[in-house]
């Protein structure tokens, strides 16, 4: 344990806020939540928590109050011994001492009740901000950090270490005021009445001291491979859950989700290495810093003095009601040590996200002439940099045309179709809406010019009509039913138990794979942006409304430049206006279907294995 953490950081809070609040006068509660959390690359605790100051300034007050008070109303007892047993007691200075001694209490009561309700409305404030800036920022960074960090180590920042630095802010912030003012002001005072007594009360602390330091050793390590168990943990539960169909299926996850009990056992011997490392010195310390210690001692030299005529009653019942609680309140000292460096390591994690740069905005926006699309000499690659992507890829698809991607598995179909909505920055060359870069656009203006069906449908828990209205919040009743029936979802819908108002459930759990994609697609149809991209969208139709759907997409993007990825349903983009085929991150072919099949290269290849597919049956000759 080093109680040099705690002294700076008191320090540091009340030298950069405490004069600052005071100059500039209390913030409204309106006012503060307005603030930002401003970071940079060594942003600390008191960094993050800067826009609620104010609350935690106050609540540090008024738990120093509290303790002060609480000390002055057993100040009074000894004053009152001391006329219980004067020769010439004076009832009347006994009743003012017991009304001071009831005042102390009430006004301790009071200010601690006010520190604690000061200090959680302040943590609230600080979980309301925290939260909505860390989703404003992970909305405005590339997606590719999405993918790389996994939902475990998200869901960590977002849930765990928010709710970290909320404990902090309302239990935390209170008790380090109280630690540190009643034993401070009860030493002083010990000092002052008998140095002797104060010494004795003090006797045990040395050696509590050293048996805490052994329990806080290698603290930094172990919190930093206990948190990295807690992500790895966090990220297996949510592949768990999701994957609960699956394993239910195949087997009773034994063996498909070998790598979460892994990480459970991982876990659990972390924690239990980390306990045993740290208990013997834990409870050794509490044990000798506890109050029968020094209580014992402080009776022992108290009676011998007594004995020699060196030490009045009064003064000993003083140091026997002060003495008990002298280390105890040592104590919270040691553990807030603790509580700190925790908070102060999900600071750090909070800061380093939200440090992390978004997609830069242009200076100079502008506006697309059409909505032609062109890839001018684009490379791009996700985590790994020696492994491209895409490789010089150059494209162009008119304004008002049909283009689909086709591509063997892992060719960069999906890659080209997320970089015309910004999903990513390219590494070097551009793309282009309308004969301007993408990354000279607002997000406001591109996200205005491209609506995108995902392959993998997401549905919010939510009424089917509020998932269609996703795009467009202020769309009506009318309009949202128009969309539905031309993505074919209306007939499907209107037989659900509630109609439009039904819950989709979580991530659409209630409806199968070809209904939530059709809503997807209605989503998209509602929006009428110029440019549509789907991505592997008709992946999940029923075959007899697959036709329906085509028509549907056909007559509701006339005039709209439509991009499709497919990559195995080939029969969907017969008719496409041109199709581009790309393998290994390359353009290898392009052309309309009969030119493509005509020249006998990869598609032609593809389009046999398409229809050798669409004759297979039970009793088929399996041909590898």
């Amino acid at each position: 344990m080093n109680i040099k953490v705690i002294c700076k950081a008191l320090v540091e809070f009340y030298l950069n806020y405490s004069f600052k609040t005071n100059r500039k006068g209390r913030k409204g509660r309106k006012e503060i939540m307005d603030d930002t959390i401003n970071v940079s690359s060594d942003t600390g605790l008191w960094d993050i928590i800067k826009p609620i100051k104010g609350y935690i300034i106050t609540a540090m007050f008024l738990s120093g109050l509290n303790a002060a008070s609480a000390l002055a109303s057993l100040l009074t007892i000894p004053f009152i011994a001391r006329e219980l047993l004067s020769e010439n007691t004076n009832v009347q200075h006994i009743g003012i001492l017991i009304g001071l001694s009831t005042t102390a209490v009430v006004v301790s009561f009071f200010s601690r009740t006010w520190a604690f309700r000061t200090s959680h409305i302040g943590a609230f404030k600080l979980e309301e901000l925290l939260r909505i800036q860390i989703a404003e920022h992970l909305g405005r960074l590339p997606l590719g950090y999405v993918v790389t960090t996994g939902s475990g180590a998200i869901k960590k920042i977002v849930q765990d270490d928010v709710k970290s630095l909320h404990a902090f802010v309302a239990d935390s912030t209170p008790l380090i005021a109280r630690a540190y003012t009643a034993p401070a002001l009860t030493l002083v005072l010990m000092f002052v009445v008998d140095w002797r007594m104060a010494l004795a009360t003090l006797a045990t602390a040395p050696v509590g001291l050293i048996f805490m330091n052994l329990a806080m050793r290698d603290y930094e390590k172990e919190r930093q491979a206990y948190d990295e168990a807690n992500e790895q943990i966090n990220g297996t539960v949510i592949e768990f859950v999701q994957g609960m169909q699956v394993v239910r299926t195949f087997d009773d996850g034994t063996t498909s989700f070998v790598r979460f009990r892994n990480s459970l056992d991982e876990f659990t011997n972390r924690t239990k290495a980390w306990t045993l490392r740290t208990q013997f010195g834990g409870r050794v310390g509490s044990l000798v810093m506890a109050s029968l210690p020094t209580l014992i001692i402080v009776v022992t030299l108290g009676a011998y003095l007594m004995l020699q005529g060196k030490l009045e009653i009064p003064v000993f019942i003083f140091f026997l009601l002060l003495s008990s609680g002298v280390m105890e309140a040592l104590l919270p000292i040691m553990w807030l040590s603790s509580f700190i460096n925790k908070s102060a390591a999900a600071a750090k994690r909070i800061g380093k996200l939200l440090v992390l740069p978004p997609l830069p905005e242009p200076k100079n926006p502008q506006q697309p002439l059409d909505t032609s699309i062109h890839f001018r000499n684009v490379l791009f690659s996700y985590a790994d940099e020696n492994r491209q992507a895409l490789k010089g890829v150059n494209i162009n698809i008119p304004a008002g045309t049909v283009t689909a991607l086709v591509g063997p598995s892992g060719a960069g179909k999906s890659t080209v179709a997320k970089l015309i909505p910004r999903f990513w920055d390219v590494d070097a060359g551009s793309v282009e809406i309308g004969g301007v870069d993408v990354r000279n656009m607002t997000a406001e203006t591109l996200m205005s010019q491209v609506s995108f069906v995902f392959q993998d449908t997401f549905l919010l828990y939510d009424t089917i009509r509020e998932n269609i209205r996703l795009g467009c919040p202020g769309a009506t009743n009318e309009q949202i039913e128009a969309a539905a029936r031309a993505a074919q979802a209306h007939d499907f819908i209107i037989e659900l138990p509630n109609g439009y108002d039904t819950i989709a459930g979580e991530r659409g759990s209630r409806l199968s794979g070809g209904q939530k994609q059709r809503i997807t697609i209605a989503r998209a149809i509602l929006q009428n942006n110029p440019v549509i991209v789907l991505d592997e969208a008709t992946a999940f139709t029923d075959p007899e409304n697959e036709a329906l759907i085509q028509e549907a997409i056909a007559s509701l993007t006339a005039g709209k430049t439509l991009v499709v990825v497919v990559a195995h349903r080939l029969s969907t983009i017969i008719n496409a206006d041109q199709i581009i085929v790309l393998d290994n991150g390359q353009v290898i072919e392009q052309g309309t279907h009969q030119q493509l099949v005509a020249a006998n290269n990869l598609y032609a290849q593809l389009w046999k294995n398409h229809q050798r597919a669409l004759s297979w049956g039970l009793r088929s000759k399996v041909v590898i």
